[in-house]
């Protein structure tokens, strides 16, 4: 059974920084994508980031350069390293990892974890 347990959320000023970090167990994850979706209060969960098997990342437009994804496929885990926050960004952030069998996905999600912050 596939499990996804995060880390890494808490409280920041603006302008500052966090790290979340997950790991996934389970399964095989060598050809998955992974990625960090997160979910505001009163909004649909969006899409952040994620990195395909080859390490390739792709962003939502409002956090490049700000956010980065990265992976380790050794260790299963993969890591948002987000900078520059801002009182927007408050939300839970969920892991998720996609995986393919023939032309269907499959979901996987962690519980999620708070990012707060402050102004």
């Amino acid at each position: 059974q596939v499990q996804l347990v995060e880390s890494g959320g808490g409280l920041v000023q603006a302008g500052g920084s966090l790290t979340l970090s997950c790991a996934a167990s389970g399964g095989t994850f060598s050809a998955a994508a992974m990625g960090w979706y997160r979910q505001a209060p009163g909004k649909q969960r969006e899409f952040l980031a994620a990195v395909t098997s080859t390490g390739s990342p792709n962003y939502l437009d409002s956090v490049k350069g700000r956010f980065t994804i990265s992976r380790d496929n050794a260790k299963n885990t993969v890591t948002l390293q987000m900078n520059s926050l801002k009182p927007e960004d408050t939300a839970v952030y969920y892991c998720n990892v996609r995986q393919w069998v023939l032309t269907t996905p499959y979901d996987y999600w962690g519980q999620g974890t708070q990012v707060t912050v402050s102004s």
